[in-house]
């Protein structure tokens, strides 16, 4: 694990020395709207020292923690299966090392791959999805493995009751009866995180969140943006209430940078990457 020559700001530790991974799934194969999620992850390395070290909000700095930036995988074009198998296989060589990681996407059929690695290694595990869509199709257009199938999926491996989902607004018929029965859904807001974290426990936790859960107002640079979302300060303080969460893995989804010449869409996925490293960071090693 050779040491990422451009990293995240203050994510120059060096492997061994790490208890934290950030990495990059810049793959976009499946987008079904706007292409361009593979550009997120080094737009939000590069726009990372617009940053500060440190968070207000939690009281903690990245200059503190210990953050390997082990750069973006290459993925290859056109082969879904083959991408979630690479990101599955270093995914599982973090956690076996003993780590924890942040995955920065691309699409979100990315979260399939290390969720995979994930699972493996901690039954039990509970998923905290954070979206505009259920992502709850058995298929689109056909195809399994999609960013508008990865949910599915992902409960094909976890089982009912332990995908716990927020901010949903969009998604057929069919995803939204499909949740009610097999998913711990919670609709349009993020009002009922708080508590809906604070019953997980000490069960290992994936959090994934796909940006596009923001309202378009504030977060314009996604492939498949859906008015009413969630404003940025709502995002943080959900991401403030990981605090105490047996937290595993994580990852950050679908900015597509270009869509939003501004930088005003980047700058706020790179504030929600901080904040997740830091919560992953600061964690008391747990078995």
């Amino acid at each position: 694990m050779d040491k990422n020559i451009q990293t995240f700001l203050a994510c120059g530790a060096a492997w061994a020395e790490a208890d934290t991974v950030l990495f990059g799934a810049p793959f976009d194969g499946t987008t079904s709207f706007r292409p361009g999620a593979r550009f997120g992850p080094p737009a939000i390395r590069g726009d990372s020292y617009g940053l500060e070290t440190y968070s207000p909000v939690l009281d903690l700095d990245l200059a503190d923690c210990r953050v390997f930036d082990g750069g973006d995988l290459e993925l290859p074009f056109g082969n879904p299966a083959r991408v979630l198998a690479q990101i599955e296989e270093f995914a599982a060589r973090v956690l076996d090392g003993g780590k924890r990681f942040l995955m920065l996407g691309g699409e979100h059929l990315v979260t399939l791959g290390a969720v995979r690695a994930a699972a493996a290694r901690h039954p039990g595990l509970q998923l905290l999805h954070f979206d505009a869509h259920a992502d709850l199709r058995d298929d689109y257009l056909g195809e399994p493995l999609s960013h508008a199938t990865v949910m599915r999926r992902v409960w094909e491996l976890l089982g009912d009751g332990a995908i716990h989902q927020f901010g949903i607004r969009s998604g057929e018929r069919e995803e939204f009866r499909f949740a009610g029965t097999h998913t711990d859904l919670h609709p349009f807001d993020l009002s009922d995180f708080a508590d809906s974290a604070a019953r997980l426990g000490d069960a290992p936790v994936y959090v994934s969140i796909d940006l596009d859960v923001l309202d378009p107002a504030c977060f314009c640079g996604t492939g498949t943006p859906e008015p009413g979302g969630a404003a940025f300060r709502e995002l943080l303080e959900a991401v403030a209430h990981l605090r105490g969460l047996n937290l595993v893995g994580a990852d950050v989804n679908e900015l597509s940078p270009h869509y939003d010449p501004s930088g005003a869409s980047t700058a706020a996925a790179c504030k929600i990457t901080r904040e997740v490293l830091l919560q992953l960071s600061s964690q008391k090693r747990r078995r």
